[in-house]
């Protein structure tokens, strides 16, 4: 029973750093850019889009479709950033605990 009790207390204490972990998360931006970093997109740990900087070189009326695909492409660029830092944040807040392929944190 005090191995259980042990575990419990254990759970608690990670449930909290987790709460704390998201906090500090969202509060994250991190910054994704294409074109030779001439399109940059800025998310939050949220993955919500919170800047865009677009050269004016790259406003094109007749070409529209390249402006589309290089904000696609610095949209991912800035979503696998901050995927990754949030991974790197999980791994230290679990101590190298192997969990299942394909968790993520609840947002």
């Amino acid at each position: 029973m005090k191995n259980l009790g042990n575990l419990m207390k254990q759970a608690q204490q990670m449930q909290s750093k987790m709460a704390e972990m998201q906090a500090t998360m969202a509060e994250m931006e991190v910054t994704g850019s294409s074109g030779a970093g001439m399109l940059q997109v800025t998310l939050n740990g949220k993955y919500e889009l919170k800047k865009v900087k677009i050269d004016p070189s790259l406003v094109d009326p007749n070409d529209v479709e390249v402006l589309e695909d290089l904000l696609l492409a610095a949209f991912n660029d800035a979503k696998t950033k901050a995927e990754t830092a949030m991974a790197d944040e999980m791994a230290k807040l679990t101590g190298g605990l192997n969990l299942p392929a394909g968790f993520k944190l609840p947002f």
